[in-house]
């Protein structure tokens, strides 16, 4: 099958080296323009593209997806097959190119978490099953009609960073499957339900900041969420007044045994601190802190922290 590939991301990567592991022709990579980042405004290349290279395959980084010079060059592959992991909407010129159409690989069950990302809110939403699937795409974004899906459960244990990278692995395997069946012709596509749709908008700062009054756990699957990046944050009052953020990575709903507050009549923010651990009233409880990044300094235990800092309330 002679392919174009669409992505950006690491979550992409997996799919693209299976699908050179089955032999398939890529005819071309189509990754984001390279930017700058960091202090030193170094230029930054996606995953995708070091794949590419790495592979001597074509690539191409339109700025724009409606470039006419850019639209020419795809039709001039005459590729049998688009396929799109973690790309920008494309428009219908380019999705509608290929004879055996466009298809994308999506991070939910859909029509469960349309956007860009499924995999956080699957977690902070406290689900207990996720999966990935592939569908056709159309005009509107995440609704074409769906070609397979498979099921991943969601354990207590996981945070964004370890479903990432099992949702990755059945991805790769589901990618080559539904080229494999696009191949033989053997495609049965059934249409999304309507009324199920469940936004996974991006994700921004501010998403990140904790709400202390909300409960412990909704607060702790938060956390999971978004650990290890972007990271849950908390702005921390210490006990000489001065203010810090802090990025959360782990936490624990507390249950009664933990710590007793009825004599201080905590309210949410405030810290409880027991036998060296980092306990933070919520709305319902407290919530133990494991694992904690002040501003300015290196991910470290609750124990480590609370050696060099006095942390009395967080809000």
């Amino acid at each position: 099958m002679r392919i174009v590939f669409f992505g950006t991301p690491e979550f992409a990567v997996a799919s693209l080296e299976r699908l050179i592991a089955d032999g398939h022709d890529i005819a071309a990579v189509v990754t984001m323009p390279d930017k700058r980042g960091g202090r030193n405004h170094l230029v930054i290349e996606s995953d995708v593209k070091k794949c590419a290279l790495a592979h001597g395959l074509p690539l191409l980084q339109p700025e724009k997806l409606r470039d006419p010079e850019f639209i020419e060059r795809l039709k001039s592959l005459e590729a049998d097959l688009f396929v799109v992991i973690a790309f920008r909407m494309l428009p219908e010129m380019v999705w509608a190119m290929p004879p055996k159409g466009t298809f994308n690989l999506h991070a939910s069950l859909l029509p469960r978490y349309r956007g860009a990302a499924p995999i956080n809110w699957a977690i902070i939403n406290g689900d207990t099953r996720t999966g990935v699937t592939t569908f056709f795409l159309s005009h509107e974004i995440d609704t074409g009609d769906i070609i397979a899906q498979r099921e991943v459960d969601i354990l207590p244990s996981d945070n964004v960073g370890s479903l990432y990278d099992r949702l990755m692995a059945v991805g790769a395997d589901m990618t080559s499957e539904t080229v494999k069946a696009l191949e033989n012709g053997d495609v049965r596509t059934i249409p999304q339900p309507e009324g199920e749709f469940v936004p996974a908008p991006k994700i921004f700062k501010e998403t990140c900041r904790i709400d202390w009054n909300a409960d412990a756990v909704a607060i702790h699957n938060k956390v999971r969420g978004l650990s290890p990046y972007p990271a849950a944050w908390s702005v921390m009052t210490l006990e000489n007044g001065s203010e810090l953020d802090a990025k959360i990575f782990e936490t624990r709903p507390c249950d009664s045994s933990d710590v007793s507050t009825s004599e201080k009549n905590p309210a949410a923010g405030d810290v409880l601190i027991a036998d060296g651990r980092l306990m933070v009233c919520t709305a319902d409880g407290c919530l133990e802190i494991l694992s904690i990044q002040p501003a300015g300094k290196k991910r470290m235990e609750a124990a480590a922290f609370l050696r060099g800092y006095h942390p009395v309330h967080f809000k």
